[in-house]
């Protein structure tokens, strides 16, 4: 039994990062526990309004690259090393572009649409973040293609470490400059981060792999990776359009219906800051797991093997609705205590109960979108993600003019998670029947 483990690169590599996944998740799960302390509801509720700016330019950032890569690299239809020098050089031109148009646009995105002049410099330090995440993204396709997860374990842990360091000694120094000072540490840390997290994943490279005197950007590498990503790509940008556009349409369709620009940051900070990451706490079991499934799926699924590609979606659904629902149960029967011992609050709980029933889904979805990516569904997904976002915006306007305050939030959320999950699951079902 004990060798079938052994050779079962599935089971090890979803091992490794489960183990892995532990470790950072405890790391970075103090490391919000110390900001959110010291931020505070209003520190965390302006942190949370850039939130969707962070992904939507995160999005963009990685493009997809580790699964599109880890993709290419299971079929074995080119070399690793080709892969890696060439994107790099054109991730970070699309990195550079992104910085350009953050910078001309942070003006107006700030005093006008989020409502808030004082988020200005904490958009441009978002900007500064982006090539780094880009370069992170394609070194750890490599090694998620070759189902060696154990540098991406050891790089997300060290670099989870570093922040925690980072932030533990110089946030108090920031806090007495202002708040607005201290979100753009926090910022910036991020981009320390990802290159430590760089560093410790080259370290890991096999030896003489990648030689400068044979740098030369294969165009078929760049296009067979591009096949992948740009339709996987154009569904989260759709997704995170959406996030991007819901603190916006909240914000000035709630001012318009009387409540408090106070108000706002204050329940949006703790919807999203409180509520939301206690009831996700565990994700990253599910992430983690789905990771390891996108190399495994496409080579079953290359073969027509459709038996396995079931097997492996039922396992990965399974585990996490096991994770998902177990932890939902436990913090909804005890938020109280949760909240008061990691936030120092009791703010949230009316949210946390209301979300708490469809908090499974969120495990559950995660692993489906990468299912269809594996299977080369990235357009379908896309199609879905469209729909649901433009059904996930109507509510927001359409409950936040009927004065639900933020329960309006709330409600779309709902009703975004149950669609999702049925589509994606529906589209599978189709794919592999």
């Amino acid at each position: 039994m004990l060798k079938q483990i052994k050779d079962n690169l599935f089971i090890k590599s979803t091992l490794i990062l489960l183990f892995g996944g532990v470790l950072g998740k405890l790391v970075g799960f103090i490391l919000r526990i110390i900001i959110t302390r010291h931020l505070g509801t209003e520190g965390m509720g302006l942190l949370s309004l850039l939130s969707p700016t962070v992904s939507l330019l995160t999005v963009i950032a990685t493009f997809s690259y580790p699964t599109s890569i880890s993709k290419v690299i299971s079929e074995r239809s080119t070399t690793p090393k080709s892969i890696i020098i060439s994107l790099i050089p054109l991730s970070l031109l699309m990195s550079l572009i992104i910085i350009l148009i953050v910078v001309l646009f942070a003006p107006i995105l700030s005093t006008y649409l989020l409502k808030n002049s004082t988020l200005y410099f904490p958009l441009i330090c978002i900007s500064i973040t982006v090539p780094f995440i880009s370069v992170s993204s394609i070194i750890k396709g490599y090694f998620w293609g070759r189902q060696n997860m154990f540098p991406y374990m050891m790089s997300n842990f060290i670099e989870q470490i570093a922040r925690l360091i980072l932030i533990t000694l110089f946030i108090n120094k920031f806090l007495q400059m202002g708040i607005i000072q201290t979100i753009c540490f926090i910022i910036l840390v991020n981009a320390i981060g990802e290159v430590i997290s760089q560093l410790v994943m080259i370290y890991y490279f096999p030896k003489n792999s990648i030689k400068f005197d044979n740098l030369s950007i294969n165009k078929n590498d760049v296009r067979k990776v591009m096949d992948i990503s740009v339709p996987a790509t154009s569904s989260k940008i759709i997704g995170s359009i959406s996030y991007f556009l819901e603190p916006i349409i909240l914000t000035n369709i709630l001012l318009y219906v009387g409540y408090t620009k106070e108000y706002i940051i204050y329940e949006y900070g703790i919807i999203n800051a409180y509520a939301l990451s206690l009831l996700l706490m565990p994700q990253f079991f599910t992430q983690n797991m789905a990771s390891s499934l996108v190399p495994e799926l496409s080579k079953y699924y290359s073969q027509h093997n459709k038996d396995m590609c079931k097997k492996r979606i039922k396992q990965i659904v399974l585990f996490s609705s096991v994770i998902g629902g177990i932890s939902t149960l436990i913090i909804t029967i005890f938020p109280n205590f949760f909240l008061n011992i990691l936030y120092h609050t009791n703010e949230g709980i009316d949210y946390i109960r209301l979300l708490s029933p469809f908090a499974i889904l969120f495990y559950i979805e995660y692993p489906l979108i990468n299912a269809l990516q594996a299977l080369g569904k990235s357009k379908s997904a896309m199609k879905c993600t469209i729909i649901t976002s433009i059904v996930r915006l109507i509510s927001i306007v359409i409950f936040s003019l009927l004065k639900f305050g933020m329960y309006s939030l709330v409600i779309s959320i709902i009703i975004n998670l149950v669609l999702s999950t049925y589509m994606y699951y529906k589209e599978i079902k189709n794919t592999l029947s």
